[in-house]
């Protein structure tokens, strides 16, 4: 198991990529501590975990709330003595967020990804980042999105807030690597699998007056394989990049556009 021993916290686990990766890295030998908002969506991926002869905690946590996250892994550490990975998959509903000319976004729907992407990412990091300098080891991982890297039209401010991100995980590898922290970030193109990526193809359609098959097809055809990453294939490559097999990769977001973006 790539993950065995280990101990998790996942920020945001109640939703698509959060509770896929709490079961991947289940799977892999980790103790998951789940955290969202809405603690009876987390319960149902916990509940899923421990069927399967895994370990899962769930708590309500706003991981916008400081101290709140602080306590939290208080809490964690107190019963483990250590957390070695914390991942952020907290997101938005993108109803009012995408689909709308920046010309024509009100300030606070193009702020809002910013005020709760980004701030939530820094906020985990920042506290969970010191526990594991204390420590001397640790991996702090997010997940992004290809607009942080590719101009697309009627993003919003999701766009930017991805980007914003992106820098996020370089300047605190900068600053956590000397101390054995490793930072990285997963940037997956469109997974259709994903009610969020369902929701936002919608969106789009609208936008350009096309049904919402015809738009993911126009996005398909933008990649090398013709196809879009799934959920699944996020996790596995973030339980590797979690793992001690990834031990010489920091200060990098991991290339899942399918060669929309090609490095």
């Amino acid at each position: 198991m790539l993950l065995k021993d280990k101990v998790s916290i996942i920020y945001g686990a109640g939703g698509a990529v959060g509770r896929t990766i709490a079961e991947t890295f289940a799977r892999e030998g980790s103790k998951v501590f789940l955290t969202g908002r809405n603690r009876s969506n987390a319960e149902i991926v916990a509940k899923k975990i421990n069927a399967a002869g895994g370990y899962a905690d769930v708590a309500e946590i706003d991981a916008l709330d400081e101290r709140a996250i602080s306590e939290h892994l208080d809490a964690v550490i107190a019963k483990e003595g250590h957390v070695d990975i914390s991942f952020n998959a907290v997101g938005l509903r993108n109803t009012t967020l995408q689909g709308v000319p920046l010309v024509d976004l009100a300030t606070d729907q193009f702020m809002a990804p910013i005020l709760s992407h980004v701030q939530s990412n820094f906020l985990s990091a920042r506290v969970i980042g010191r526990h594991m300098i204390e420590q001397g080891s640790g991996v702090l991982m997010n997940v992004t999105s290809s607009p942080s890297r590719v101009a697309i039209p009627h993003m919003g401010g999701v766009a930017i807030a991805m980007a914003a991100e992106e820098a996020l995980i370089r300047d605190l590898s900068a600053e956590l690597g000397p101390h054995g922290v490793r930072v990285v970030g997963l940037r997956p193109h469109g997974m259709v699998d994903s009610e969020t990526i369902q929701e936002v193809y919608g969106l789009h359609a609208k936008a350009n007056n096309i049904t919402r098959a015809q738009f993911q097809k126009m996005i398909e055809g933008r990649t090398h394989l013709k196809r879009l990453p799934t959920l699944q294939e996020m996790a596995e490559v973030a339980a590797f990049m979690a793992s001690d097999r990834a031990s010489a990769m920091t200060g990098t977001i991991v290339n899942l556009s399918m060669g929309v973006i090609a490095d």
